[in-house]
């Protein structure tokens, strides 16, 4: 695969006598910067050939006649290329100007190959899982390090991608954000929808009345359709869902796009919207406050709200059961916290160049318990130590983003085994 040239070239696993196809010495200097565009493989190589020094590009193929197959003869991008690195030199390459490319067959030892090889076709969901556990911590914490701030940079990629779309509005975009984990993982997909549908201006302007938020968030929820038991409460909410729906000209989501199966009752949809309701209802400018606020433990103290009256005593419409408050437990919180909290704060550093956030975001995860899911569950069975919400978010980019797509080749546990004799 032309993946291992990129690899053994990138990290100089190459043999060291490099010579072009004419017998003229090669040294390297710089490898240049890898490229995951369009364009060359490297950027700004240095090499010396005989007693001449290049700088430009470098380009790398199987064999020389990928370059034609390509049309790299034809485009001006690979003029600046110095040479041309192959597996087997079967023929001259020229670029678009007819100047004729440098051209070396690179070597590498056989026991990268091999060991690639065993990577990629592993039939385990972790390649490595026989040896992650003994890397050494050095070099595991490193990783793990720049795997959290991968994470981060991706959330922060999305959210960038959200201000676009709500008019670079951060109370917007927060809403939709908080609303979404509201769906803690079977609902998430579910409650994103519910709040694009329900534009958080209405929610404000209705701000100092729980009963029209939660009928807002109830009805377009779709929860007012096929309910039998319509107590006192459900046609007070459905009444005034509907008196706003006509003023907004709002039109409601299906009720079957949020699932409670094999979900526990306080878990069920109907408690998280009535948590969020009173989130929306009690935290107005929450996302001014929490950007401003140096203490999570403040932070914790603003979701820690209870649903209303109402849900003291039901799991859902016109169904009386035990009272017992509906607080976010602490492990929802904490997911809420990792989630919605970090992530847009480090976004918020990024956008307004700010360091202090970006490093408060860190912080926070820090200070915050490992996520047990079935991921962090399967790395700590591989004696892979979570110590806190940055290790167990930075373990799941290293599964989601390397170990599922085998990326072993960008991935610095994978560095370590195939380098292995």
């Amino acid at each position: 695969m032309e993946d291992i040239l990129h690899y053994v070239w990138k990290f100089r696993l190459f043999q060291k006598d490099l010579k072009t196809t004419t017998g003229t010495p090669i040294e390297v200097i710089d490898v240049g910067l890898s490229n995951t565009n369009e364009g060359p493989d490297f950027f700004n190589a240095k090499i010396k050939i005989g007693d001449k020094l290049w700088a430009g590009n470098i380009e790398i193929h199987r064999s020389s006649s990928d370059w034609t197959k390509h049309k790299h003869q034809t485009n001006k991008s690979y003029n600046s290329v110095i040479l041309h690195i192959v597996e087997k030199v079967d023929c001259a390459v020229y670029n678009e100007l007819q100047q004729e490319v440098p051209q070396c067959e690179i070597t590498y030892p056989k026991h990268i190959d091999e060991n690639y090889s065993f990577l990629i076709h592993s039939n385990t969901d972790i390649a490595c899982c026989n040896y992650i556990g003994s890397t050494p911590p050095f070099h595991m914490n490193s990783w793990m390090n720049s795997l959290l701030i991968e994470r981060l940079e991706r959330k922060s990629n999305h959210i960038s991608d959200l201000l676009k779309q709500f008019n670079n509005s951060w109370d917007d975009v927060f809403y939709i954000l908080l609303s979404r984990n509201f769906g803690f993982g079977l609902n998430s997909d579910s409650f994103e929808r519910l709040a694009q549908s329900l534009p958080l201006k209405y929610i404000q302007k209705q701000g100092d009345n729980l009963i029209q938020i939660e009928a807002l968030l109830f009805g377009q929820a779709g929860m007012f359709d096929d309910i039998e038991k319509k107590d006192d409460y459900f046609v007070l909410l459905q009444k005034e869902y509907e008196f706003l729906r006509n003023k907004y000209e709002l039109e409601p989501l299906d009720l079957y796009i949020f699932k409670k199966l094999r979900t526990r009752p306080t878990a069920f949809p109907q408690i998280r919207i009535a948590q969020l309701a009173a989130l929306l209802h009690s935290s107005h400018g929450l996302f001014s406050k929490i950007i401003s606020c140096q203490d999570i433990g403040r932070i914790r103290l603003m979701f820690h709200v209870n649903a209303s009256e109402y849900w003291q005593t039901h799991y859902q419409f016109g169904v009386t059961s035990e009272r017992k408050s509906k607080y976010l437990g602490d492990a929802s919180l904490d997911i809420i916290l990792i989630n919605t909290v970090a992530p847009i704060l480090f976004a918020y550093g990024k956008a307004i160049n700010s360091e202090e956030h970006c490093e408060r975001a860190l912080l926070f995860l820090e200070t915050i318990k490992p996520e047990l899911n079935s991921i962090t569950k399967r790395f700590s069975k591989l004696k892979v130590p979570l110590k806190n919400a940055a290790d167990s978010q930075a373990i799941i980019q290293l599964k989601r983003e390397y170990c599922e797509l085998r990326k072993c080749l960008f991935c610095r546990v994978g560095h370590q085994l195939l380098t292995m004799k």
